[in-house]
């Protein structure tokens, strides 16, 4: 054991899997994406109250869209977010709404603030920034995400518009259809790695963010938004096939699965900030194993002693 452990110590994809594992144990990720949910959950339909309230004055932008990208969640989410949007459309008062968005923009950056902090922590730099401060600038990414998701439906619908036009001129309009229905994700998963990759970028103390390019933050963007992916889509048919929540927490079963769903979310979102600095340590200890932040050579003293 002990000789195959010192073999392997000396491979670069096994030193940096090493270093990533034991960041996640030393930064304590999944105690932080516990956390993290807590204020997602706070913040998750406040921030859905501005969202639609925006997307309202937007006559190129339909609820239906927001419908089809919820269709990958287990079912119970679905219908705790699809009653929450029939209500505020149905029900609420246009100006009533308006004033509610103000007070949820406010809010729905409370979760900003909970993900800043966790990249801060993953990056080891230090939080020197004031509430007020940490707080504007959560509440700025905030309203650039919102800015985002509005850009991506508008996008869609122009993009569904402008290419439907283009093939009916041309006399293929029902070859589009086919290739826009599998086209059509591509947009949202460009943005969402953009999305991760900036908030990994500007996120972090103001002191250290110049250590940071958005290139060398890609790679966190590609793995929180297909971390994402997978795991929500796996989550999905756990549940809606085996997972038995509402036997064990009757009504609440929904409440319940929607609270492990952000959970899982928190952490691949914290794993993707985890992801970057691991690089980024790697790149300036030149790829060697540092033996104090090493998950296999602690197994090994073990061993030795």
């Amino acid at each position: 054991m002990e000789d195959f452990l010192k073999r392997i110590i000396k491979y670069k994809p096994i030193i940096f899997l090493d270093n990533f594992i034991y960041r996640i144990g030393e930064d304590k990720i999944f105690a932080i994406g516990a956390q993290l949910s807590y204020f997602l959950i706070i913040s998750l339909f406040p921030f859905l109250i501005v969202f639609l309230n925006i997307i309202s004055y937007t006559s190129l932008v339909r609820i239906d869209l927001i419908y089809g990208f919820i269709q990958y969640l287990p079912l119970d989410i679905q219908n705790i977010i699809n009653s929450f949007i029939k209500d505020l459309v149905i029900n609420s008062n246009q100006k009533l709404l308006s004033i509610a968005a103000l007070a949820g923009l406010w809010t729905a950056s409370t979760g900003l603030t909970s993900v800043i902090k966790a990249i801060n922590r993953a990056y080891d730099y230090e939080e020197t920034r004031s509430y007020f401060k940490l707080k504007f600038i959560s509440i700025i990414f905030t309203i650039a995400l919102l800015a985002l998701l509005s850009l991506v439906f508008i996008t869609l619908v122009l993009g569904e518009i402008i290419g439907r036009k283009l093939f009916e001129y041309l006399g293929k309009g029902e070859v589009f259809i086919k290739i826009w229905m599998n086209i059509r994700f591509v947009i949202p998963v460009i943005f969402m790695i953009y999305t991760f990759a900036l908030l990994y970028k500007y996120s972090p103390c103001v002191a250290k963010r110049q250590n940071i390019t958005l290139r060398s933050t890609i790679p966190g963007g590609i793995f929180a938004t297909f971390g994402w992916i997978i795991t929500s889509m796996a989550f999905s048919i756990y549940v809606n096939n085996f997972g038995k929540y509402s036997t064990t927490y009757g009504s609440l079963g929904g409440v319940i699965i929607l609270l492990i769903w952000l959970y899982i979310s928190s952490i691949i979102i914290v794993l993707g900030g985890e992801l970057n600095a691991t690089i980024e340590y790697f790149k300036i200890n030149k790829y060697k194993a540092i033996e104090d932040k090493s998950v296999i050579y602690k197994l090994l003293n073990k061993i030795t002693k």
